[in-house]
């Protein structure tokens, strides 16, 4: 441990003052904090972190114990009665008020505490919890939750092969292990700094959760085929399917956040990967995305979510997250599931999942798609992971668990469009739910157009060509006379071809391999 001396007592409490300050992530105002305290060392600045973090799982408890929320005594409670520093450690550098504190902290009793308290959860989340598992298992759900998360890695099968990585580390003193279920997963015992080893400069490795690295396999994406991974995010995912796709075949990384999308591109241009492209859309129902109705073989929705099952990795969300935001959240989950669900092709395979270990984000969002849908049906995610070849078994659905399978809390649902006698028909689309905070913009409303067939009978007028919209049409184009096998074609730049009808007769449009 840290040698402990005044002034490192009194930066964590002012760093953990800082961290407990209303609105914004824990770790970006901790971030900010060592910023503006530049001349802290890195074993200081490592016993900070670990510190607030410890107060942050356990501040329902600790706020029992130090009779209060003040940070002084909040970092005090978590010494002496979590990390188990003595008095006498801690005696030489308090003064004479946080003696007294000191020593009312050692003394407060935990007997009969509270399940709520002992799960260090707020109420309202206990209570759903307790209800969905049972005292005994959200219990230990919850005390799985209150232990940091382990450091877990994906190697990038184009660069390198896990039995290679595992004897680098072995080689460098670094304890590393193979996951237990990802074919692909590393397991450090210890955090160490990444960014300058060698195996993550050359995009050999890649920070990624074994519970994340599953919603891959369950995906299960094939050589050649055309993938969207629908709220791709910063691209953990996006990469994880684009090597398993072998660098081939197209992968559409869409998401409405250009910040999150301009950080995926430092991290493909390391992993070596040629067949993604990313797309910027304003919402779930951007017109690039009606286009594409249809055209994927496989679509990935990691859906927004309360990310309740991160709480080893971001304890704060269950201090920020509220009933309401649940609620709120589940609708947004239900109209982005529906939106993404136009894209897959009959015989194609949809997944939705959550980082959430609530019923809400999960199973009732499955149940009310099948209701609606009945175009799809669930796959057994249990027979799926196993032709993956990877050994775990949680039934139709995937359910990943801290407490039992040591990964972040993962839930995902695998579906088929089924093949019926109105496949060829046009896309009806359905109106979305009203949600009082949207996840993306509302869709702007657009006149009606025609439909394709009757158009076609009517000359058509050139076109000016697009400089910069994506998906636009491709500018050697004939307007007045398509060709009958014409075939949609999407660009290596990520732009994709409009589809264009045959005059005669309608054929669902196939994607390019």
């Amino acid at each position: 441990m840290t040698q402990l001396n005044e002034n490192l007592l009194r930066q964590a409490a002012a760093a953990l003052a800082t961290v407990m300050a209303p609105h914004g992530p824990a770790d970006a105002k901790l971030s900010a904090y060592f910023r503006e305290n530049p001349k802290l060392g890195a074993k200081d600045r490592a016993f900070i972190a670990e510190t607030v973090y410890l107060v942050i799982r356990r501040k329902r408890l600790l706020e029992y114990l130090a009779d209060g929320a003040d940070a002084r005594r909040l970092l005090l409670a978590a010494l002496l009665r979590i990390q188990g520093v003595s008095l006498g450690q801690l005696g030489p550098h308090l003064n004479k008020q946080q003696t007294e504190w000191a020593h009312a902290i050692k003394a407060k009793s935990t007997e009969n505490l509270p399940l709520g308290l002992q799960a260090d959860l707020p109420d309202w989340l206990w209570e759903k919890l307790e209800k969905q598992y049972g005292e005994k298992d959200a219990l230990a759900l919850a005390r799985a939750m209150h232990l940091q998360a382990p450091l877990d890695l994906r190697v990038n099968r184009l660069n390198g092969q896990r039995e290679a990585v595992l004897a680098l580390f072995a080689k460098e003193g670094i304890a590393a292990a193979p996951t237990p279920y990802s074919p692909d997963g590393v397991r450090l015992k210890e955090k160490i700094p990444l960014n300058k080893h060698v195996l993550f400069t050359k995009g050999v490795i890649e920070v990624q959760d074994e519970g994340s690295q599953l919603l891959t396999q369950l995906l299960a994406p094939r050589r050649g085929e055309m993938v969207a991974d629908f709220c791709a995010g910063a691209g953990g995912k996006t990469l994880a399917i684009g090597a398993m796709m072998a660098n081939t075949g197209r992968l559409y990384a869409f998401d409405v956040a250009e910040k999150r999308l301009a950080n995926l591109r430092p991290r493909l241009a390391r992993s070596g990967l040629s067949n993604i492209h990313p797309q910027l859309i304003a919402n779930e129902r951007d017109q690039k995305l009606k286009r594409l109705a249809q055209k994927f073989d496989r679509v990935l929705v990691d859906a927004p979510c309360s990310g309740l099952g991160t709480l080893r990795r971001n304890p704060d969300l269950k201090w920020r997250q509220t009933e309401m935001d649940v609620a709120e959240l589940s609708i947004k989950q239900r109209n982005i599931l529906d939106a993404a669900a136009r894209l897959v092709k009959p015989t194609g395979r949809l997944v939705y999942a959550t980082c959430s270990v609530l019923r809400e984000e999960n199973e009732n969002i499955v149940e009310t798609f099948l209701a609606s849908h009945p175009e799809f049906k669930l796959l057994n995610a249990a027979e799926i992971l196993a032709q993956q070849k990877v050994p775990v078994d949680t039934g139709e659905t995937l359910k990943m668990l801290p407490h039992l399978h040591g990964t972040d809390g993962f839930f995902a649902a695998a579906f088929e469009r089924l093949v019926t006698s109105r496949q060829m028909e046009p896309v009806v689309e359905a109106e979305p739910v009203e949600e009082k905070v949207p996840a993306v913009e509302p869709p702007v409303e657009t006149e009606k157009k025609p439909a394709r067939a009757a158009r076609a009978k009517a000359p058509a007028k050139p076109k000016p060509a697009a400089k910069s919209m994506a998906l636009a049409e491709p500018a050697g184009a004939s307007p007045a006379k398509p060709k009958r096998t014409a075939k949609p074609k999407i660009a290596a730049d990520a732009t994709e071809a409009k589809p264009k009808a045959a005059p005669r007769t309608r054929k669902s449009p196939k994607a390019e391999a």
